[in-house]
């Protein structure tokens, strides 16, 4: 695997599995079930409404992924609870899913990628408002990966080839494109496959597709289990540190319930600001990603932000117009609901 660019953020592995195991049994004793059901059997860190917000129970729709960490942490850490919240978390397959489930009033908040987003406003298909950010791409998060021995065995070697992404016309396939085009290769050729991320490192051992774009921790588990190897890390020169993912929802929605928003917002910054300690956010990840403590301790975590930067998530727009996602240029500024400070 691609291990440069995390040194930095890791500790004694010795001492953080050992807090990982500790942690993980706090958490599984206050939820009484898995994270991922988008249960938990505490009233007190649900919290039922204090009265200062317009809707007190509010479902968010997220793709899977370990960039929703700090969303169950906010939750099981009490932050939520703290602003008279109760969120309702479920999983779908993709940010197209999630975007799908937000438009036809199944969710109230979604966590996807910046690009099923951004098409839905630039078609008026929906007036979509960002309310929190979610990751950037570190080194050794998106990632292309092939079969050893296989037909591509370098960035070289793309052009012609199937390449498995989670869904077409998403962030996973446009950021290969950008990586191609960067590297003097022509993204046209490739025949794209849609494939859930679980099952993109299967596919490619098998031969079913050349390669395959892996986000942790599927990344890792795919070099455990299929054999997988990395052939590039496609987050580098244009696309370097590129907001990946957000939280975003319908224009009525926050119109409507203002401080509701405002809330959410609150309690995702403080998560935030927890998962920057490792330590803190891997017994988190063994729960949404259904992994052991060994497998968490080597995933690569992506930059976790909660704060929306309009030029940095500009970036993904004009990206999408250079690759024909989009037909025109989309104002990402007008997007973005600015904290409450009242």
């Amino acid at each position: 695997m691609l291990r440069h660019g995390t040194t930095t953020r890791r500790k004694s592995r010795r001492g953080r599995l050992a807090t990982a195991v500790t942690t993980a049994g706090l958490l599984a004793s206050v939820s009484g079930c898995g994270l991922l059901s988008g249960e938990d059997g505490s009233s007190e860190s649900q919290g039922g409404g204090n009265g200062s917000v317009e809707k007190s129970t509010i479902t968010v729709a997220h793709l899977p992924s370990i960039d929703v960490a700090p969303l169950y942490h906010a939750r099981d850490a009490g932050y939520f609870a703290d602003e008279g919240l109760e969120v309702k978390i479920e999983q779908t397959a993709s940010g197209q899913a999630a975007t799908q489930k937000m438009l036809g009033g199944d969710a109230d908040i979604v966590q996807s990628s910046y690009v099923p987003f951004t098409s839905a406003q630039a078609s008026g298909t929906a007036d979509i408002k960002l309310v929190a950010d979610a990751v950037s791409a570190a080194p050794d998060t998106f990632v292309l990966v092939a079969k050893e021995g296989g037909p591509v065995q370098d960035v070289e070697d793309l052009e012609g080839k199937k390449i498995a992404v989670s869904a077409p016309k998403t962030i996973s396939d446009t950021i290969v494109k950008s990586f191609m085009a960067a590297n003097g290769l022509d993204h046209e050729s490739v025949t794209w496959v849609q494939t859930s991320f679980p099952d993109i490192a299967s596919a490619v051992a098998n031969g079913h597709v050349d390669t395959g774009l892996l986000i942790e921790p599927f990344l890792t588990m795919g070099a455990e289990e299929h054999g997988v190897t990395p052939i590039a890390d496609v987050a580098t020169g244009p696309t370097q540190d590129m907001p990946l993912a957000g939280y975003g929802a319908l224009a009525e929605f926050v119109e409507k319930n203002p401080k509701t928003v405002a809330a959410f917002q609150r309690a995702m910054e403080r998560a935030t600001e927890d998962a920057q300690d490792r330590e803190v956010i891997e017994p988190v990840i063994q729960e949404t990603a259904g992994i052991d403590a060994a497998t968490a301790s080597m995933v690569s975590l992506p930059n976790f932000h909660s704060a929306l930067d309009a030029s940095r998530i500009q970036r993904v727009a004009d990206m999408m117009l250079e690759f024909g996602l989009i037909d025109e240029k989309v104002d990402v500024e007008s997007m973005i609901v600015k904290p409450n400070t009242d």
